[in-house]
């Protein structure tokens, strides 16, 4: 493909098709290894969902989950503040394992710099902490690794890079992938406390590189300036998602919206596809990157959140409904009814508000679609 005719975020640096193709030798080998344990150990569920089991016996399984910060450590280091990373390092983990239905329990870190700074791990631990007060885990270790032939920062020796792994129990026979959607099961959104952790390098690209502006630049539209909209804290989802657990709802998927957006939907278990029929207001910092980046609503849904940081599936009923709700509220986190889901073995994504159909890891005009697809209608019963 050539670089002009690259999607923005694969112009930005990152390129998400070819990461996929270049995944699939490593894949391929790692899975053979899910034939070392047969018993206490196995391997409870493919690749591809957001964490993944393994069987402790007596119907407990452990769940775990590892992921970073990514780019979004380039605007702390540009602003020298670390104090809040930890809290997303938290958070992209322990909300990727709610997707399974596990409780979080702990966390070990990794924290690799250019150069040991006293100040930065003050920090950085700082952010750790709060993390871990609100997703309720502990954090029992870590490492800290100095590579400063590797490792390099936007300022002289402030180069690091901060990432986690948690793990969390969850009954082998209460696991959830999305295995049990059925038509018409209902989709509610969590909204996102903005950026989160995902589509830093495409929001970096367009505000500092394209239109050279300062991360200390204040923005009349977000209130603040750049920098610190962009260092909003991911939201993490334990409270509310671990009460609605206990409460024994019928929560038949848990989709955290990281890289991918709205297209995360997708990677439910079940022959389903989705129809989302109403989209709440995006936070401001999105209109200013769709605008001054001049990009597509087909890739700002592909790449960011677009303002709901988490999605549940379960039955429509109302009761159902209102209690996740008023759980949600009672936690400060507004809720939202999307959409549902309908019959689909292609697993496609209706955006209804914005005429979007989500397919194949990208979003195309719902228009187009109909040109190039299969033929079938984009009806209510089905994509």
């Amino acid at each position: 493909m050539g670089r002009s005719k690259q999607a923005p975020y694969a112009r930005a640096g990152v390129d998400a098709e070819r990461a996929g193709s270049a995944l699939k030798d490593l894949t391929a080998l790692l899975r053979e290894t899910f034939a070392f344990r047969k018993a206490i150990g196995r391997v409870m569920l493919p690749f591809g969902y957001f964490a993944n089991v393994i069987a402790l016996g007596e119907n407990l399984g452990l769940a775990l989950s590892t992921d970073g910060v990514g780019t979004k450590i380039l605007v702390a280091q540009m602003l020298g503040r670390f104090d809040t990373i930890g809290i997303d390092c938290v958070a992209m983990n322990v909300n990727d394992l709610l997707c399974v239905g596990a409780e979080p329990l702990a966390l070990v870190d990794y924290v690799a710099v250019q150069s040991p700074n006293r100040r930065m791990f003050r920090e950085i631990g700082k952010g750790l902490q709060e993390g871990a007060r609100r997703a309720r885990i502990t954090i029992p270790g870590g490492e800290i690794a100095q590579l400063r032939e590797m490792i390099r920062g936007v300022h002289r020796d402030d180069g690091c890079d901060l990432v986690g792994t948690c793990v969390g129990i969850v009954p082998l026979d209460r696991i959830i992938i999305g295995q049990r959607i059925r038509p018409k099961d209902v989709v509610l959104g969590l909204r996102s406390s903005g950026i989160h952790s995902n589509g830093l390098t495409l929001a970096r690209d367009v505000f500092f590189r394209r239109r050279k502006l300062r991360p200390d630049r204040h923005m009349p539209e977000l209130g603040r300036t750049i920098g610190d909209e962009l260092l909003e804290p991911t939201r993490i989802y334990v409270p509310e998602v671990i009460e609605m657990l206990r409460d024994e709802l019928d929560l038949k998927a848990l989709i955290h919206m990281t890289g991918d957006g709205l297209l995360n939907l997708s990677r439910v278990a079940a022959p389903v596809g989705f129809v989302i029929d109403f989209w709440p207001e995006p936070h401001p910092v999105f209109g200013l990157i769709q605008a001054m980046g001049r990009i597509g609503p087909e890739e700002m849904f592909r790449v960011f959140n677009m303002g709901i940081g988490f999605c549940l599936v379960l039955p429509d009923d109302p009761r159902q409904i209102d209690r996740v709700m008023a759980i949600a509220k009672r936690h400060g986190v507004e809720c939202y009814r999307l959409g549902y889901a309908i019959r689909d073995a292609e697993q496609r994504i209706s955006l209804k508000p914005h005429n979007l159909v989500g397919h194949a890891g990208r979003f195309v005009s719902g228009s187009r679609f109909r040109v190039q697809g299969s033929g079938k209608g984009l009806g209510r019963r089905s994509l």
